[in-house]
């Protein structure tokens, strides 16, 4: 407590009590009383802070769920419900975060965020409740109403592509808006003295880092699906689906394919085919002398089983336009590419599709279906192919009748966003403008051509087996030591085979490219290749612990390093690569080869890399 002491009647010399020393004490009681006063006004405004933060977090996931969402008139009961939880999610962010903006101001929340040592967790509440009044309070209400319009303006058939035309300039607006918010909430204080704030901080960092790419592509989605769609006239594009059965580049082998064609946003199939049907096409393309470095010696243009073994989509999409038009003098404006799991997600909004011979193809069963059981079902190779394009024709006829369904039309959206966000539906068009936006986000399928960090373990099946969909990949990433060398990275891939050793049909596990060596059925053989970060440098390489050889290669820019690697049935092959890369801060972006068994990934940064040597 702060208390005056009783005047002295002498000093210690005889005089009497220094009148300032009083007035010393009664400045330093007010000073602590205020400093006390203001700890206590902020514990108690941070903590209602806190609350408001909360519950703004949980209503911006709901309207990032609803970024997507549009139905027709025909489902309006539905709609209107779920438009009206929309705009009381908004309202509702938009009141939170104005709270926790108002408590957190003030001359108590400034002179602590700016103290010396102990003022970040100060600094992190001020932060993150500013930019989530700024982003609730403008962005968020037109995201709703553009929503609102879209419902409004959406027939039973399809989207108004009109509409979408005339909302791009909003959503560009809302997504900058939103961007903006996320960097602002990055740039503060990570780890303060305060856990609680820490933990609120990445919470809401977490929740724009989703809502902001959703924004992002919604933008991208108005300025160019309009077109794509075929407002301005008719599309047309070639559909492949991929089977990862057979692992190459992009996924899987290039099956079956069929024509889609977009008019005022509505979709038709054309002519149906299989992979066969390719066999004698001679795409005319060039893609440059690096492409043919890698891929020559595999024939990758001419050899349609080989096309994909990039796993940069654009190049394959541009060799499969060719191999159509050689094949029927016909072009198209663009190239879609899917997989048995792409068409699992999307089943699962559509309902399920029945084959001519009844075969009931569900979100439930057509992975293993058409991965492994057709192999049982029908060792014939022909055979096996007409079901398969059987299963095809009918997923695609069903999710277009689910797409036109205004009852099922919200989740198909949903879907097919989700798909297409992962990069696991991939497209390419072969108009510039559109071609730079796809490009730029997962559902390009493209390896960047950047000096940011990158990792990429891509696998290409070598011997013609259907095994890879018992494959299991792991790879591990960790930074090491730094120096002005740059940053030293251990990279280990490991391969199991996880195929039966019986019971498999013999087309499962003939082997095409008669090893001079002895195996079993159920032995597989991969080519391995990692992509590393460009300027990378190959320090040295094992396989299972002892040294190895291996090709080496470049594609856009990165370093790439093939192992030509025989994976035995049941066993596990483990390759150890050792770079040295540019020095950076920043782990790799990882390229996810889509695979029947997803991909594990660990990345360690073992410690900071300077990189201004």
């Amino acid at each position: 407590m702060c208390s005056i002491p009783p005047v002295r009647a002498r000093l210690r010399r005889g005089g009497l009590t220094r009148p300032g020393r009083g007035r010393a004490r009664l400045l330093w009681c007010a000073i602590a009383g205020l400093v006390i006063t203001g700890l206590g006004w902020i514990g108690v405004t941070g903590w209602l802070a806190g609350r408001e933060l909360a519950a703004a977090r949980a209503d911006l996931d709901t309207l990032r769920r609803s970024v997507s969402a549009v139905s027709g008139p025909a489902a309006r009961a539905a709609d209107d419900m779920k438009g009206e939880r929309v705009q009381q999610a908004a309202r509702r962010a938009a009141r939170h975060a104005q709270r926790a903006h108002e408590l957190t101001t003030g001359p108590a929340w400034y002179v602590a965020a700016r103290l010396p040592g102990v003022g970040d967790p100060f600094k992190t509440v001020r932060g993150t409740t500013k930019a989530l009044d700024q982003l609730t309070a403008v962005a968020l209400p037109d995201l709703v109403r553009i929503r609102g319009r879209l419902m409004t303006a959406t027939t039973d058939s399809h989207v108004d592509l009109a509409e979408l035309r005339r909302s791009a300039p909003q959503f560009e607006q809302i997504a900058h808006r939103t961007a903006q918010a996320r960097s602002s909430v990055a740039r503060l204080p990570r780890r303060t003295w305060l856990p609680v704030v820490d933990e609120a901080r990445n919470r809401l960092l977490e929740a724009l880092q989703k809502l902001a790419p959703a924004t992002d592509n919604a933008a991208a989605g108005a300025r160019i699906l309009p077109a794509m769609l075929g407002q301005d006239g008719p599309r047309r594009y070639l559909l492949v689906f991929e089977n990862p059965a057979e692992a190459r580049g992009t996924g899987g082998l290039p099956g079956a394919y069929c024509v889609l064609t977009a008019s005022k946003g509505v979709l038709t199939l054309g002519e149906f085919g299989r992979d066969t049907d390719m066999a004698a096409a001679r795409p005319q393309i060039n893609l440059g002398s690096e492409f043919k470095a890698m891929y020559a010696r595999h024939d990758a243009v001419h050899t349609w089983p080989n096309t994909n073994m990039s796993p940069h989509f654009p190049y394959a999409a541009r060799i499969w336009a060719a191999a159509w038009l050689d094949k029927s003098r016909q072009r198209v404006d663009g190239v879609l590419s899917l997989d048995p799991a792409v068409l699992a997600r999307l089943l699962a909004a559509s309902g399920p599709a029945r084959t001519a011979d009844g075969t009931l193809v569900t979100a439930h069963n057509v992975v293993d279906l058409t991965e492994r059981g057709t192999y049982v079902m029908y060792p014939n190779s022909a055979q096996r192919k007409n079901f398969l394009l059987d299963v095809a024709r009918a997923s695609a006829s069903r999710l277009l009748m689910a797409i036109k369904d205004p009852q099922r039309r919200p989740a198909m959206l949903w879907g097919l966003y989700e798909v297409l966000r992962g990069g696991q539906m991939t497209a390419w068009s072969m108009h510039p403008v559109e071609q730079r936006d796809l490009q730029a986000r997962p559902v390009g399928g493209s390896v960047p051509n950047d000096d940011e960090p990158y990792a990429g373990l891509v696998i290409n099946n070598a011997a013609g087996t259907k095994l890879d969909y018992y494959l299991e990949r792991t790879l591990m990433w960790s930074s090491g030591r730094c120096t002005a060398a740059g940053r030293e990275v251990t990279v280990k891939a490991i391969l199991t085979n996880h195929a039966p050793v019986s019971g498999l049909p013999t087309y499962v596990t003939d082997r095409l490219d008669r090893p001079g060596y002895t195996t079993r059925p159920g032995d597989n053989r991969v080519l391995l290749s990692y992509y590393a970060s460009t300027k990378a440098k190959v320090v040295g390489a094992a396989l299972d612990g002892k040294p190895t050889s291996m090709t080496s290669g470049v594609e856009r820019g990165h370093p790439v390093y093939t192992f030509d690697v025989e994976v035995p049935v049941g066993k596990s092959r483990t390759v150890l690569l050792y770079l040295m890369e540019p020095p950076s801060n920043r782990p790799p972006t990882v390229l996810r080869q889509h695979l029947a068994r997803p991909l594990h990934v660990t990345v360690v940064a073992s410690r900071r890399c300077d990189v201004d040597w």
